[in-house]
């Protein structure tokens, strides 16, 4: 099964970034080199990982970078996108690990090499544990420790890095952490969601400034994670609580970047759960941006059954859904990004995540027939080509993801893999969807060169 149904689609052209994409804690392992993050003392409380797994092993992509870019470099992409482990590069007493550094400084070295771009983000959620000691996101000293992070790493890194992306998915960092407690640190309540939120964002700009002094010449932007949101009927009061759902996941967290304000929500939300917002601190949250990163996976509706907050529903009988649950819904990536584009003026946006986990395994000869992952992509890229039709910048789309790995909450259950890892041996295997991909690859890099 070919990946791209529409050959004419912008994903032919050789301007627009194809790529693949993985994060640190997910893949890394070789924890004994690096201070431990929130997500390894998440681990190591009772109940939190659904398999009682840890990232300490992971993929070891430590150990196997080399042959891991390699595979990279096999399936023809213009890009990887990964993520920098903040515990592997300032210790606890604020000392800049030298080893830990380099390692990224090899890695970006070799894709260089390859003739691959190095796409980056600052933070993928595993902030250093000795942080979260001191309060975590929730103490506003962590926007200024990430300052002074990013400092080092985009002065140790120069001009290796083709774009920067300062945190990823804050809304998982602060909602999925610190409001409802099924990520890490944990915490639940209300009251700390919107305020873990704020120091985020506040990073995000203060890092921004950092970009601008230190690589003026490499984009730099910010990867948000958005859920389109649907009534579950034409009911005013279905309509109404969708539009809270909206502004409560979606708005909160891009608004403030672009507008430089939260939306009109913070005039009705209980004092207790309102940020704490200095002078000043809008101005550095909405320093601008060069892209937008959009993650998708799929949609929800929405309906009022009474309760405090919108319910969102499961998907409905019939439809089709993940290895997680989730509806595969096209559709929504289409309307989100033309949402967005009507809501806001926004810089080129970068579909950065894009995936889904089936239910892979290996056939005896070594197969792995990914069947629904070839459909899903497909038909996702086929989504972005229809945003794009109706005038959304769009200028790449990262697959999610390169290899099967530690997937959070849920330890080694899901796999969101093209690469099959199996988790014993470490040996990889390319699944039917990356074998489609590379030969859609193929195919458009022989295009470019008649051209």
């Amino acid at each position: 099964m070919d990946i791209i149904a529409k050959l004419g689609s912008p994903f032919s052209k050789p301007d627009f970034t194809i790529g693949v994409a993985t994060s640190s804690f997910q893949i890394e392992g070789d924890a004994e080199h690096r201070e431990k993050s929130i997500w390894d003392t998440f681990c190591e409380t009772p109940g939190k990982i659904a398999d009682h797994s840890h990232g300490l092993v992971a993929c070891e992509h430590v150990k196997h970078w080399e042959s891991d870019i390699d595979i990279i470099d096999a399936l023809n992409v213009d890009a990887y996108r990964f993520s920098v482990s903040w515990p592997r590069v300032i210790r606890q007493d604020g000392s800049v690990n030298d080893d830990g550094l380099a390692f990224y400084i090899g890695l970006l070295d070799r894709l260089i090499e390859k003739g691959i771009r190095p796409y980056v983000t600052l933070y993928h959620w595993d902030l250093p544990q000795y942080l979260e000691d001191e309060g975590g996101w929730l103490n506003r000293q962590t926007a200024y420790a990430f300052e002074k992070y990013a400092e080092v790493v985009v002065k140790a890194f120069g001009n290796r890095v083709y774009s920067y992306a300062t945190l990823n998915e804050p809304f998982c960092s602060a909602y999925l952490g610190y409001e409802v407690g099924i990520h890490a640190p944990g915490m639940v309540g209300k009251e700390f969601g919107k305020k873990a939120i704020h120091h985020l964002l506040l990073a995000h700009g203060l890092a921004m400034r950092v970009l601008r002094e230190h690589a003026p010449t490499i984009e730099s932007g910010i990867v948000l994670n958005f859920t389109p949101f649907y009534p579950a009927s034409n009911e005013e009061k279905d309509v109404i609580a969708t539009k809270l759902a909206h502004d409560h996941h979606n708005d909160w967290y891009i608004k403030p970047l672009i507008h430089g304000e939260y939306p009109e929500l913070i005039k009705h939300i209980p004092n207790a759960h309102k940020p704490d917002v200095h002078p000043g601190d809008m101005e550095v949250i909405s320093e601008s941006i060069d892209f937008l990163g959009v993650n998708y996976y799929t949609r929800a509706r929405v309906q009022d059954n009474g309760s405090e907050d919108p319910h969102q529903m499961p998907p409905a009988e019939g439809k089709e859904t993940t290895a997680m649950g989730w509806e595969v819904f096209p559709q929504g990536l289409t309307d989100l990004l033309v949402q967005l584009h009507r809501d806001y003026t926004l810089p080129p946006i970068i579909i950065t995540e894009n995936g889904l986990a089936s239910d892979d395994e290996m056939t005896p000869d070594g197969q792995v027939k990914d069947l629904q992952r070839q459909r899903y992509l497909n038909s996702h890229m086929n989504a972005v080509a229809d945003a794009m039709a109706q005038g959304v910048n769009i200028t790449g789309y990262f697959v999610w993801s390169l290899m099967d790995n530690f997937e959070w909450a849920l330890g080694y259950e899901k796999r969101f893999g093209i690469l099959y890892v199996d988790y014993d041996s470490q040996v990889r295997t390319l699944k039917d969807s990356a074998k489609s991909l590379q030969a859609m690859l193929v195919k458009r890099k022989a295009l470019h060169n008649q051209g």
